[in-house]
């Protein structure tokens, strides 16, 4: 599945916290200037063709729905930028957090805990 632009994105995170919409309805969630009808639904349509959102027809208009979830992507986004960034190394990424004091040794021990918890559930 291709990934998101910025601005498809923001149009994703309307469907994932306020369920099916209509486009007209996503130019509600705008301030001034809004973007053009046009150019939020074929931002959407785009969102379609890449198997983010289906649609349900009322007529000829058509009111839009997330078929990918928040987590769902969150996570994929996630592994794809371990991948690239730091050659698929899970303990490259928490290094890495460690070295720039993004994580502390406490949040760190807390995962720990939390890793052997799970592992001991299993």
């Amino acid at each position: 599945m291709k990934g998101l632009t910025s601005k498809e994105e923001e149009i994703m995170n309307y469907f994932w916290h306020k369920g099916p919409l209509f486009v007209k309805e996503l130019l509600d969630f705008y301030d001034e200037p809004k973007p053009h009808f046009n150019t939020l639904s074929t931002i959407v349509r785009g969102l379609e063709e890449k198997g983010y959102v289906s649609h349900k027809a009322y007529g000829k208009t058509y009111q839009y729905f997330a078929v990918v979830s928040e987590e769902s992507f969150k996570k994929r986004t996630l592994r794809q930028v371990i991948r690239k960034y730091f050659n698929s190394s899970y303990l490259g990424v928490v290094s890495s957090l460690i070295e720039e004091e993004d994580i502390s040794l406490k949040e760190l021990k807390e995962l720990i805990e939390k890793v052997e918890k799970g592992n001991a559930e299993q």
